[in-house]
């Protein structure tokens, strides 16, 4: 593919994921006719950038377009020097967690958690290793759908805001290990993943992933 043509194909894939995950959890007619015509676009963008013929790329609606796979999201454990560890107060439940959120179609996981710990805290951070991948099923999150959470453990860097403002954030902090908040205090899922993320800053370079859903 030239650069055109490969730009327009992660378009289209943008407009899939939308679309499909769209017409998953809407419940209404208006948003399904809706996310159906955003599907329909997105196969002929895929078709532009292939070089194939619509009737060519139809047979993928079912098996392709049409099915949202696991969520993807992301979470950054962003350590300091001094060793502490950097919570966000969220506003839906004002639960603590690691910053992060959903990933994006088109930027790399670790690219996912830094964006989304300086939009929840404003601190901006470096990715420096993999902590792990988690599945939502086994590791504590409560969620109507399947995730794959990725963990990266991050340094921060630059000035570090004094005042920070964001509608998913009611708080942030910077936590010891040994100092977090309550377990009732903390979001579902992230209490484990936090000593996951200190035994990869304490230089245990092996990254955790779930073995078997059991």
């Amino acid at each position: 593919m030239t650069k055109i043509t490969t730009q327009i194909a992660l378009w289209a894939d943008r407009l899939r994921d939308i679309s499909a995950l769209g017409l998953h959890f809407s419940g209404n007619s208006y948003d399904q006719t809706r996310y159906r015509a955003v599907q329909d676009i997105a196969m002929e963008m895929y078709a532009l950038a292939s070089g194939e013929t619509l009737e060519e790329v139809e047979p993928l609606r079912a098996p392709l377009f049409s099915r949202p796979t696991p969520l993807t999201v992301g979470d950054a454990a962003v350590i300091d020097s001094a060793g502490r560890i950097l919570l966000m107060q969220r506003s839906d439940d004002h639960k603590w967690a690691l910053p992060g959120g959903a990933l994006e179609v088109g930027e790399t996981p670790a690219a996912g958690v830094v964006r989304e710990a300086f939009e929840e805290t404003g601190v901006r951070c470096q990715p420096v290793a993999l902590v792990g991948v988690f599945d939502s099923r086994l590791c504590g999150l409560i969620s109507r759908h399947q995730m794959y959470a990725f963990i990266f453990l991050c340094r921060p860097v630059g000035d570090i805001p004094a005042h920070f403002h964001c509608d998913e954030t009611l708080d942030t902090g910077w936590f010891a290990e040994e100092a977090l908040p309550e377990a009732e205090a903390m979001h579902p899922g992230h209490l484990g993943r936090i000593p996951e993320a200190f035994r990869v800053w304490r230089g245990d370079p092996r990254a955790y992933f779930d073995r078997d859903a059991g």
